[in-house]
């Protein structure tokens, strides 16, 4: 649109201007015009490097988060082409929201209280839950107390690993890679015992036609996190959302999707904790 209105004379660009005063720039986010759904574009969050939640592969997107967020925004009035994802990552998530770059974001985003002081959030669709990643015949690890002495891999930044050595045992030696499936790497070739994060973030990289039959999901979480989609501050989409999330459940498409995105790994969603009911709108 803008280079097109570049090609026009300034007369002629202050008329289109008026005309087409009901579009709004990559600066203006994009929910006020699709209040009712349906009528435009509609930019969501996602992760670009998580397999089994939020992957790009060329120009296509797959993963949980991925079918989560186009199941909710077909129940919002949108078809699959019009949806615009965008990479989210997870430190630059607030500000997208905020400064108006994407409507939605489902990026294993989890709910807390700080984040809500800038955002607001839908949700949750998913608790998740600290885990570990051992090879498939490793039957010694069932926990994080029994890595004490054990090597245990997670990526540069994660708090995850230094809690298990913080808070469950002091012995375990760290290191630190730039992604997950790095670490993955690591494990398989003997270099380490263990892997760190959330239990189906581990899952999505135990799916991989490459880790599968490898590695396994230990299915012992010792934490809670609740993933949330992610809303500007003054969004009204909480309470469509949060009805659309409800239907996916009751009509088993939430099983569905989680069972095609992470299944081949075995792994096994938290059943006292999934599938999670919607918080109410605040």
């Amino acid at each position: 649109m803008t280079m097109r209105r570049g090609l026009l004379a300034p007369a002629l660009l202050a008329a289109g201007a008026l005309a087409l005063g009901g579009c709004s720039s990559d600066d203006d986010s994009s929910s006020d015009d699709n209040s009712s759904g349906g009528s435009g574009k509609i930019r969501i969050g996602i992760k670009f490097d998580q397999p089994g939640l939020g992957f790009q592969d060329g120009s296509s997107y797959t993963g949980f988060d991925v079918d989560v967020a186009t199941y909710v925004a077909g129940k919002l009035g949108y078809d699959e082409g019009d949806i615009e994802f965008v990479q989210s990552p997870s430190a630059q998530r607030e500000s997208m929201l905020s400064g108006g770059q994407v409507d939605m974001i489902f990026a294993t985003y989890s709910i807390t209280d700080d984040r809500k002081k800038v955002v607001s959030f839908a949700g949750p669709y998913f608790v998740a839950g600290q885990d570990l990643l051992v090879a498939a015949d490793d039957t010694s690890i069932t926990g994080p107390e029994d890595l004490e002495g054990k090597n245990l891999c997670s990526v540069t930044g994660s708090t995850s690993a230094q809690r298990i050595k913080d808070d469950y045992a002091q012995g375990t030696q760290l290191l630190e890679q730039p992604g997950y499936s790095e670490c993955v790497t690591a494990l398989v070739a003997g270099q380490v015992d263990a892997v760190t994060t959330d239990d189906i973030i581990l899952a999505g990289l135990a799916s991989l036609p490459a880790n599968k039959g490898k590695v396994k999901v230990v299915g012992n979480p010792f934490s809670e996190e609740n993933y949330g989609v992610g809303l500007p501050k003054d969004s009204d989409k909480c309470e469509d959302i949060n009805t659309a999330i409800k239907a996916m459940i009751d009509d088993g498409t939430w099983q569905e999707l989680l069972d095609k995105n992470v299944g081949a790994s075995g792994y096994k969603a938290n059943e006292e904790l999934n599938p999670p009911t919607p918080a109410a709108c605040s």
